[in-house]
Order: C-alpha cells, then sequence, then structure tokens
C-alpha cells in the first residue's frame, strides 16, 4: 500500500484536553507508536487561525498520521484558544500571539506530565511566531519552523535565539508567499547556527505529496534520522491466527 494523502497509519491516538494557566480548556489528539515509547516528540503549533489554520492542517494532521510507525515518534496536536476542527473548539478566542503562549506552556506542561521524551516544536506559519516568541522558555530540544513569515517575530526575539545552543530548523519555500529563502538568509543570519533549508518549487502550504514527503523527511533528519529514508509503502502485519 503506497503512503500517500490521508492515509493513517497504525497508532495509538488519543483525545486529550490541556488546561492553560489562564483556566481555559484547549482540545487536542496525543499520538504514540504501538509497541514501545516513542524515541522523541513532535509538538505541533498550527498555522493561522484566522486565515483557517487548525490542528488537522494537512502537514500536521499527516505528521500524526504517519510518524508515529514510520518514526517511532509522538506527535501532540492541539487547536490554540478559539480555534476549531473536527476534534472540537478550544476555549477562549484569538489572541494574535500573545494568550497563545499560555497555549504552549499548556502542551508543555502536558509533555511533562506523561513523560514525553524529548520534545522538539514544529510550528507552522504562525505556529513559528509563537515557536520563536514562546519556544525558549520551554525545555525542548529543538524548534522546526515551516514556512516562517515573521509578521509578529520581532527582529529582537529572532536575535535571541543566537545565545541558545538548541537546534533551529528553518524549512523556507522557494515560492512562499511572505518570505523567501533569500530573505529568509537575511532576518535568519541573525541566529548563526540556524540551518535554513530552501525547498526548490515549494509554496507556503506544501501542497502535494512530494512536498508532504520532503517536510516529513526533514523534520525526522532533525529528530530521529536513524528513522530514514522514509518508507513509500506500508505492509500491514500478518493477521493473527
Amino acid at each position: 500500500m503506497e503512503i500517500r494523502g490521508p492515509i493513517q497509519l497504525p497508532a495509538r491516538r488519543e483525545d486529550i484536553e490541556l488546561s492553560t494557566l489562564d483556566g481555559l480548556t484547549l482540545v487536542g489528539e496525543l499520538a504514540t507508536p504501538l509497541g514501545g515509547e516513542p524515541t522523541a516528540t513532535l509538538v505541533t503549533l498550527h498555522p493561522l487561525p484566522t486565515a483557517g489554520g487548525f490542528m488537522d492542517s494537512h502537514i500536521l494532521r499527516k505528521a500524526a498520521a504517519r510518524l508515529p510507525a514510520l518514526a517511532h515518534l509522538a506527535v501532540l496536536r492541539f487547536n490554540t484558544r478559539g480555534t476549531s476542527s473536527a476534534r472540537g473548539t478550544s476555549e477562549g478566542s484569538f489572541d494574535g500571539g500573545r494568550g497563545e503562549a499560555f497555549d504552549l506552556a499548556a502542551a508543555m506542561a502536558f509533555v511533562r506530565e506523561r513523560g514525553l521524551p524529548h520534545p522538539w516544536l514544529v510550528g507552522w506559519s504562525f505556529g513559528t511566531e509563537l515557536a520563536l516568541k514562546f519556544g525558549r522558555d520551554h525545555a525542548v530540544d529543538g524548534v522546526i519552523l515551516l514556512s516562517p513569515p515573521l509578521h509578529r517575530t520581532t527582529p529582537e526575539e529572532v536575535a535571541a535565539w543566537a545565545g541558545d545552543e538548541r537546534p533551529v530548523i528553518v524549512l523556507v519555500p522557494e515560492f512562499d508567499d511572505y518570505l523567501r529563502p533569500p530573505e529568509a538568509a537575511e532576518r535568519f543570519a541573525a541566529i548563526p547556527h540556524a540551518t535554513l533549508v530552501p525547498v526548490e518549487g515549494g509554496k507556503h502550504l506544501w501542497v502535494g505529496e512530494n512536498q508532504t514527503r520532503r517536510v516529513l523527511t526533514e523534520i525526522v533528519a532533525a529528530v530521529n534520522p536513524a528513522a530514514l529514508p522514509l518508507p513509500t509503502e506500508w505492509e500491514e502485519p500478518p493477521a493473527g491466527p
């Protein structure tokens, strides 16, 4: 069976709730590998909810659908305040990247309580702003930024990562709507150890199976490179007697 599109590979999938310090309940899902503990954990931060972003935005949904089985990763997805998906609606209302600091803190508290190993932040678009603005405050192994627009993150907030040894991986589509590789190289030059990955032919929304596979491969290359190359076919285990 070819792995593509909406296919969902085997994993433990648990509907969860996160409690913020300002009294909100956020809805989400935790996907973990079957048969053993995860090698690392992806804490995902979705695109802009006022432009249709949510925990089911396709790259994050496909990460949760594939990477527990293919790369032995745990994947935590959740709706930030005021955001709705098939899972439900998180309490509160969109706060432009301010109150969402509490949402990220709630996710990281959940990671600690569950003992999930080696958390990495994976932000996409608006989610990259949250990772850059607030990620340094949390015990994460590194951050992976998909299509960062740098609309809400100040130059000072970017430069603050220069004094932090944790990896900063930046995937920039060649044809991004907001920040393309040459401009990204200038903006992220403030972080000498940042790894900028220009993606030929890529666009902000990473549409198409080739772009999905490229993004998931870059995520796994940072977090669990031993799992590469990611297979493109899946064989169901034989049925028991």
